[in-house]
């Protein structure tokens, strides 16, 4: 046995092993295994994706193909392979820096800028591996899944692999495509959250379950066309709500076919004139990004306006975060006060807000045919600055898609 381990051993490699016993012989051909394997596992650990360096422009996205892998480092996170991803506008809008003095906090190093930053907020991939404390039965290896990243996450979803925890991944309806699957969660929960955490459409039982609610109740949806909007639409209309909806001329059709029961040309003003004989409104939701200003234009009651233009990240942005808060705080009281003077509703600000109760009630209008995705456009990884200049150029019809496949 010990002659045919150094008969293995090449003649012109013989002078390292002089000398040296069999077991030596025996130690440094397993370590010499043992590096190959560990240079192997180490370029498995690598993978493509697209990152930043610094807050600018279109030009800070760059392409790379030996990014680190991440890894579970919390036994409630789930490794995710990616097949498709989106580009959402706080995506546009974090690239330019929008953002930063809040995510620094969150990411508790508020003395240091955390690059390089993967951005995408949503994907569709395959689930590969499980933290210790993951459900394996709701959330089984091998399978499809949709999720969200955390805002403060620092490694987005613009790379072949994410990682998040386990309350932000959903197993996808299997009706869906993998574009079609990475189009829908960070909007609809962004819408999910205004209608029923922020405005409590659906009471106690609607913020904490699935259940939804709102039947009978009557919205005005304030851009119907867009990606918040027409899953706003879609997700009233499901629960019986009575929906009204406002978007460009040539977008009413499709906001027709979305279910709205009256749709407006907001360019219109004799059009929208006539809204107010729906009023009074249960709630208005802005998807449009007019912010409270919005609501002091509307000349008609309404019980709540929930906006998803809040200025707070700017606001902390530009003065802090002590005095950004405070700035926060005198927007929305003085919005407030203008609105209950003029005999109207309150004005409150909503949030994208991941939660296994929202992912589930969007899973399950997926399945009853209740609600489909509104894709604007896809493009291929290789485009994905392309992607961002749509997404930035606005009037979209949908989302904006990008698949790795």
């Amino acid at each position: 046995m010990q002659l045919k381990v150094l008969l293995r051993v090449p003649a012109r490699n013989f002078h390292i092993f002089y000398g040296k016993s069999v077991a030596s012989v025996n130690n440094m051909l397993n370590e010499g295994q043992n590096d190959v394997q560990t240079q192997t596992h180490e370029h498995k650990l690598k993978m493509s994706g697209w990152q930043i360096h610094n807050y600018g422009d279109f030009d800070e996205l760059l392409f790379s193909d030996r990014l680190k892998m991440p890894q579970i480092k919390q036994s409630n996170e789930c490794l995710v392979k990616v097949h498709a991803t989106s580009i959402n506008p706080i995506d546009v809008a974090m690239l330019g820096g929008y953002g930063a003095a809040v995510l620094k906090v969150l990411r508790c190093q508020p003395s240091v800028i955390e690059f390089p930053l993967t951005l995408g907020r949503e994907f569709c991939g395959t689930l590969i591996q499980n933290g210790m404390s993951v459900n394996n039965f709701k959330l089984p290896v091998g399978q499809r899944v949709w999720g969200v990243v955390p805002v403060q996450n620092t490694q987005g979803a613009h790379a072949e692999y994410v990682c998040v925890p386990d309350y932000c991944v959903g197993m996808v309806p299997e009706s869906l495509t993998n574009t079609e699957a990475a189009s829908v969660l960070y909007a609809g929960l962004t819408a999910w959250s205004g209608i029923y955490l922020t405005a409590q459409l659906g009471g106690v039982c609607g913020a904490l379950t699935a259940d939804g609610g709102g039947a009978n109740k009557r919205v005005l949806v304030l851009g119907g066309s867009g990606a918040v909007g027409s899953l706003a639409i879609q997700i009233l209309r499901a629960q019986g709500s009575q929906v009204l909806a406002t978007c460009s001329e040539n977008a009413m059709e499709l906001v027709q076919n979305l279910g709205a029961d009256c749709v407006i040309d907001y360019r219109n003003p004799s059009k929208m004139a006539t809204l107010r004989n729906f009023a009074p409104y249960d709630l208005v939701l802005d998807c449009s990004g007019q912010g409270t200003e919005a609501a002091e234009a509307l000349d008609f009651k309404y019980d709540q306006y929930v906006t998803f233009s809040s200025p707070l990240l700017k606001n902390i942005d530009s003065s802090g975060v002590g005095l950004g808060l405070l700035k926060n705080f005198a927007n929305i009281l003085e919005a407030n006060v203008k609105s209950l003077t003029n005999r109207k509703g309150l004005i409150k600000y909503g949030f994208f807000i991941p939660a296994p109760q929202g992912i589930e009630l969007l899973k399950q209008l997926v399945e009853r045919k209740k609600l489909l995705p509104l894709i604007d456009s896809c493009y291929k990884f290789n485009e994905l600055p392309e992607a961002f200049k749509r997404v930035k150029a606005g009037h979209l019809r949908g989302k904006v898609v990008v698949s790795l496949d």
